[in-house]
C-alpha cells in the first residue's frame, strides 16, 4: 500500500528510524528538534519546489536531513513532511505564549512609537523573559502583552478565532493572517482551542469522519466538498477561506452550496462537529 508523502518521513535517501522495514531509504535516522525561526516559513513538497502548507515562528519540527539550503522534517504538531529552507529554522528555547490577536508586532524597546521590527501572525509562538509596563519581553523584541496568552490557554469558540480573520487574503497552502486557504483557517482555529488537527482538508475530513453532525448545520460544525472544507458561522451561513472571494468570507449557506456544485467541485461530502477540549 502506497504511503501518504505528506506524513511520510522518508525521502528515499533518509528515513525515520521507525519506519525501518517499512520503507527504503539510505539511512535511519532518530532526528533533532528544532524549531521555525521566521514569522513564516513555507513547508515544500520539495526543495524549491511547490507550497504545501506553512510552519509559523516557534513551531517545532523534526529534523531529518540537511542538504543544500534546505532541511527535510516532519512538523511535531501535525505530522506534515516537507522542505523548509534552512536559514529558517533554530535551537533555540521552548515557547511560552501564543499570538492571539490577528497580528502583531515586535518593537526593539517596550515603545510602541519604536520601529517594528517584525510581523508575527496569530499561531505564532514566543518565549517571554518578563514583562515592560504594556509589552512582554522576548528573545526576539517586545510584543504588546495584550497580543500574547500563555500555550496553556484555550479560545472557547474556534469559530470567534476565525471570525477574527475575515478579510485576510487567500494563499494556497497558507496558515497565517498575511495569507491562508480553507484548511488552514481550520487548523488555526481548533488549535487556539487546544484541539489536534490535519493540514489538509482531505486529511481533516478523515480524521473528523466519526464526528457526523446528527442534525442540521450548528455554529462550530464542518462542511467538506472534495478538496474544500468551511465552517458554519451560524444555520445559514458559512465562513471560508476560498478561492471564489480570494479571502476568508462569509457566504450564505446555501447559495454557496450551489455555487461551489455548479463549478464543478461537487455536493458536500461530509458534515461533521469536531470535539474541542474543554478549557480549565
Amino acid at each position: 500500500m502506497s504511503r501518504d508523502r505528506r506524513l511520510t518521513p522518508a525521502n528515499g535517501r533518509v528515513a525515520l528510524s521507525s519506519l525501518a522495514g517499512q520503507v527504503e531509504a539510505e539511512r535511519f535516522v532518530e532526528g533533532v528538534t528544532r524549531r521555525i525561526s521566521v514569522p513564516v516559513a513555507d513547508l515544500c513538497a520539495a526543495p524549491d519546489g511547490p507550497r504545501d502548507r506553512q510552519l509559523l515562528l516557534g513551531a517545532e519540527a523534526l529534523i531529518l536531513e540537511e542538504r543544500g539550503g534546505w532541511t527535510f522534517l516532519q512538523s511535531r504538531a501535525d505530522g506534515y513532511t516537507g522542505y523548509v529552507r534552512s536559514d529558517a529554522l533554530t535551537d533555540g528555547a521552548e515557547p511560552t505564549h501564543r499570538v492571539t490577536a490577528r497580528a502583531t508586532h515586535v518593537y526593539p524597546r517596550p515603545d510602541m512609537k519604536s520601529p517594528e521590527r517584525l510581523a508575527l501572525s496569530m499561531g505564532a509562538m514566543l518565549c517571554a523573559a518578563g514583562t515592560s509596563g504594556n509589552f512582554t519581553e522576548t528573545s526576539i523584541g517586545f510584543v504588546p502583552s495584550q497580543h500574547l496568552a500563555p500555550l496553556a490557554d484555550r479560545a472557547p469558540d474556534p469559530v470567534a478565532v476565525a471570525e477574527a480573520l475575515v478579510g485576510t487574503p487567500y494563499l494556497w497552502g497558507g496558515n497565517s493572517s498575511f495569507g491562508i486557504d480553507c484548511s488552514g483557517l481550520v487548523q488555526i482555529a481548533l488549535r487556539a482551542c487546544g484541539a489536534d488537527c490535519p493540514g489538509d482538508s482531505d486529511l481533516q475530513e478523515s480524521a473528523f469522519a466519526s464526528l457526523a453532525a446528527p442534525d442540521g448545520p450548528r455554529r462550530g460544525d464542518l462542511l467538506f466538498w472534495k478538496g474544500h472544507v468551511g465552517w458554519i458561522a451560524g444555520p445559514d451561513l458559512l465562513l471560508h477561506a476560498n478561492a471564489y472571494h480570494m479571502a476568508v468570507a462569509y457566504e450564505d449557506l446555501d447559495t454557496a452550496i450551489r455555487r461551489i456544485t455548479a463549478q464543478g467541485d461537487g455536493p458536500v461530502t461530509s458534515h461533521v462537529r469536531p470535539n474541542t477540549p474543554e478549557a480549565p
